[in-house]
C-alpha cells in the first residue's frame, strides 16, 4: 500500500483566517467566543457563538462569485485555496489524479433560512434560482473541484460533527489504495443563524452562558453544552512518491484512520464507548511502538456532559488505564467553539502543528476538572512535549465516530 503525506494546509476559524494565524491563536490561548452579531439575540436564551471575524471572500474569488455562494462555501474555497497554494500542487498533478473529499455537516443553512423567509413573505416566485445550488451540502466540494479542475473523485461527506475527520480519512484510504494521487480534503460550516441556534438549543446541546470565558468548558465540571462555531479546514493529502518527486514540503505522514458507529442513539454518544474506542484503536494500529507520553490527542471535547465523559472512557479503553494517564490531550473547542462539520479538519491541522512544534495547545478555562474526566487535558497554557504521533478524534450526532492519526515524517 502507498504512503500518504500532508503537503498543504488552510484554515478559516474564529481565531484566525489562515492556518498559521489559527495556530498562533491556539498557542496563545486565544478565545474566539463572543456575543452573536449576525442576528438579534435579545429573545434568545443562547447569546454566544464563535464567529469568524474580518473574513473577506475576495481573498479567493471576485464579488460576483462571492454573491452566488453560501458563506460555508466561501469559507471552504478560502481554506482550499490556501492549502493548494501552501502545497504548490496546482499545475504539478494531472487533473484526473486530483480528487476532492470535502464535506459539511449542514450545508447552506444561512441560504435555507433566508430563502424560506423570502417565500413566506413574498411568495414562491421570489425564491432565487440560486437557492438550491447555494444550499446543498455537496456544493463546496463541487466548487473546489471546478476551481482546481480536479477530475478525480469528488465526494462530499456528511457525518455530522465527524464530517471533517471522515473526509480526511476517506481521502487517505483512496490515495493509499491507488484510486487517486492527491486530494483536497476537509470540511466547512457556517450555521450561526437564528434558526440553527434555536434548533440546537431545543436539543439541549448548547451552553447558555453569557460570559465567553465560562461558555465552552470541555472536561470541566461546570460545563453546560457546546458553543456554536464556524469556519473551514482543508488539507492536501498526497501519495509520498509523487510528493517526493516534485520536492514538496511534507508536514506529516498519515498513518491511520478509524471509522465506527455507536448504533445507539440519534444524539447521545454511547457511554460505554466501545465503538468510539475502536475508532481510536483502528487509527493507532499502524503508528508503531510509540510511547504514550509521546502521543497527543486533539479531543472532540465539546463541553457537553455526555460527550466529555464518553470520550474519556474511550481513551481509557483504547490505551489502557495506565497509558491513558500519560497521553497528552486537549480540546481546542475551548477556543474555537464547535465548528460542526469543519471541526475535524481544523482540529487535524491543530494536531499537525502540535506535532511539528512539539507543543500541546491548551484547553483554556479548564479550572475545575470533572472527576469523571480524569485524564491530562493540558489546562489553560500550552505545554512543550516531545511528540512522535498525534490523533484527532470526532464524534457526531447519529453515533458517528472518526479518528485520524499522523506521525512525524521520516523519509
Amino acid at each position: 500500500m502507498k504512503r500518504v503525506v500532508v503537503t498543504g494546509m488552510g484554515a478559516v476559524t474564529p481565531i484566525g483566517n489562515t492556518a498559521p494565524d489559527f495556530w498562533e491563536g491556539l498557542k496563545n490561548g486565544k478565545n474566539g467566543i463572543g456575543m452573536i452579531t449576525r442576528f438579534d439575540v435579545s429573545e434568545s436564551k443562547y447569546k454566544l457563538a464563535a464567529e469568524v471575524k474580518d473574513f473577506d471572500p475576495l481573498c479567493c474569488m471576485d464579488k460576483l462569485s462571492a454573491k452566488k455562494i453560501d458563506r460555508f462555501t466561501q469559507y471552504a474555497m478560502a481554506s482550499a485555496t490556501e492549502a493548494m497554494k501552501d502545497s504548490n500542487l496546482e499545475g504539478n498533478i494531472a487533473d484526473d489524479a486530483l480528487g476532492v473529499y470535502f464535506g459539511s455537516g449542514i450545508g447552506g443553512f444561512e441560504t435555507f433560512a433566508e430563502s424560506y423567509k423570502m417565500m413566506h413573505e413574498k411568495g414562491p416566485r421570489r425564491v432565487s434560482p440560486l437557492f438550491i445550488p447555494k444550499m446543498i451540502s455537496n456544493i463546496a466540494a463541487g466548487h473546489i473541484a471546478i476551481k482546481f479542475h480536479a477530475q478525480g473523485p469528488c465526494v462530499s461527506m456528511t457525518t455530522a460533527c465527524a464530517t471533517g475527520t471522515t473526509s480526511i480519512g476517506e481521502a487517505f484510504r483512496a490515495i493509499r489504495h491507488g484510486y487517486v494521487t492527491a486530494a483536497i480534503c476537509g470540511g466547512s460550516e457556517a450555521a450561526i443563524t437564528d434558526l440553527a441556534i434555536a434548533g440546537f438549543g431545543a436539543c439541549m446541546a448548547l451552553s447558555s452562558a453569557e460570559d465567553p470565558n465560562q461558555a465552552s468548558l470541555p472536561f470541566d465540571k461546570r460545563r453546560g453544552g457546546f458553543v456554536m462555531g464556524e469556519g473551514s479546514g482543508a488539507l492536501i493529502l498526497e501519495e509520498y512518491e509523487h510528493a517526493k518527486a516534485r520536492g514538496a514540503k511534507i508536514y506529516a505522514e498519515v498513518c491511520g484512520y478509524g471509522s465506527t458507529c455507536d448504533a445507539h442513539h440519534v444524539t447521545a454518544p454511547d457511554e460505554n464507548a466501545v465503538a468510539s474506542a475502536k475508532a481510536l484503536q483502528d487509527a493507532m494500529a499502524e503508528i508503531g511502538d510509540i510511547p504514550a507520553e509521546k502521543i497527543y490527542i486533539n479531543a472532540h471535547g465539546t463541553g457537553t456532559a455526555l460527550n466529555d465523559k464518553t470520550e474519556t472512557n474511550a481513551i481509557h479503553k483504547a490505551f489502557g488505564d495506565e497509558n491513558a494517564q500519560k497521553v497528552h490531550i486537549s480540546s481546542t473547542k475551548s477556543m474555537t467553539g464547535h465548528m460542526l462539520g469543519a471541526a475535524g479538519a481544523v482540529e487535524a491541522i491543530a494536531a499537525i502543528y502540535a506535532l511539528n512544534e512539539n507543543l500541546v495547545p491548551p484547553t483554556i478555562n479548564l479550572l475545575e476538572q470533572d472527576a469523571l474526566c480524569d485524564l491530562h487535558y493540558t489546562p489553560n497554557v500550552a505545554q512543550a512535549a516531545e511528540l512522535e504521533a498525534v490523533l484527532s478524534t470526532s464524534l457526531g450526532f447519529g453515533g458517528h465516530n472518526a479518528c485520524i492519526a499522523f506521525k512525524k515524517f521520516k523519509g
